[in-house]
């Protein structure tokens, strides 16, 4: 019998500085009713879903910041996404920015939580590969991830989810191809990915016109190479004052992109991914078990 789960990527338009949770929970909310209308059982929401992407700026005032972060995920805030999670039986995976007081202590990951259908909270990733610098620097677009979040600490886990092994990644991470590697060699058949990306850096202006080839090439690349499928769900639109690129997608395990969203607003993408694909691609290509020798890897490494 064939195995098949209905993949939904929400992307989001723009959500502007001052914009309430309340507001925002009520557009995911939104859109998780429109993917389990179009038959998804599990859905991505972007990288820091919740608020505009504030490392774009500089923030001086300590409580200011703090309003930008999650004290914990569920909190009663953010709750009423997972009750309508259980109402409509579909799981999802939502990024935000995690704040943990340890003490007198506070850390700051940038995360994302894995729901399963009943509305149980599941699994945790926190984005490994953190972009950006600690203060702005002349003639860059200001990208303060790296003053605002530590790299995370949990590895790159795979969770179970109703007999379907999925992975977890955020924005960056999406560039690198031991995501996928290692997720893959975890045992994913599915990764979740959010983003946040401007459409323009000050630092590449000759690359502006590669900046969506260049979004899309390596979760590809990273679907192709390690037969996954990837969904991934950006943030879109002018956001205070920073275009941002959009380009959700749903990708096979044969590289291809399976659906694409066409528009810089809240938008709903459904695919219904074949699972088995999974097993005739790696048999083509990529039976890691047959082909792959890390053994001689080292060998090659040493000599």
């Amino acid at each position: 019998m064939t195995r098949r789960i209905g993949l939904a990527a929400c992307q989001m338009g723009p959500v502007q500085s001052g914009t309430s949770r309340a507001e925002v929970v009520g557009r995911l909310i939104a859109m998780l009713e429109r993917a389990a209308a179009g038959g998804a059982a599990l859905a991505v929401f972007p990288e820091l879903a919740f608020s505009t992407f504030f490392p774009r700026s500089e923030i001086a005032d300590e409580t200011l910041l703090d309003s930008f972060y999650e004290d914990g995920f569920p909190n009663v805030e953010t709750a009423p996404l997972l009750y309508a999670a259980r109402r409509l039986n579909i799981g999802f995976a939502i990024g935000f920015a995690e704040l943990i007081r340890d003490g007198g202590e506070a850390r700051r990951f940038n995360s994302m939580a894995l729901v399963d259908r009943s509305g149980t909270l599941r699994g945790l990733y926190r984005k490994i590969h953190v972009p950006g610098s600690e203060a702005p620097e002349p003639g860059v677009t200001v990208h303060l991830e790296r003053r605002y979040f530590a790299p995370g600490d949990l590895g790159f886990p795979v969770f179970d989810l109703d007999g379907v092994r999925v992975g977890l990644a955020l924005c960056n991470d999406r560039r690198w191809p031991e995501t996928y590697r290692m997720l893959c060699l975890n045992g994913a058949e599915v990764v979740l990915i959010g983003y946040n990306t401007p459409l323009y850096l000050d630092e590449a202006p000759a690359l502006a016109h590669l900046r969506m080839f260049h979004n899309h090439l390596p979760m590809q690349a990273g679907a192709y190479q390690n037969t996954l499928w990837v969904a991934a769900a950006a943030k879109a639109g002018l956001e205070d004052g920073q275009a941002l690129i959009g380009g959700s997608c749903i990708i096979a395990p044969s590289g291809e992109m399976a659906a694409l969203a066409i528009s810089l607003q809240d938008e709903v993408i459904v695919h219904c991914a074949d699972l088995d694909l999974i097993a005739a691609c790696r048999r083509v290509n990529f039976d890691f078990a047959r082909y792959r020798r890390p053994d001689q890897y080292r060998r090659i490494a040493e000599a």
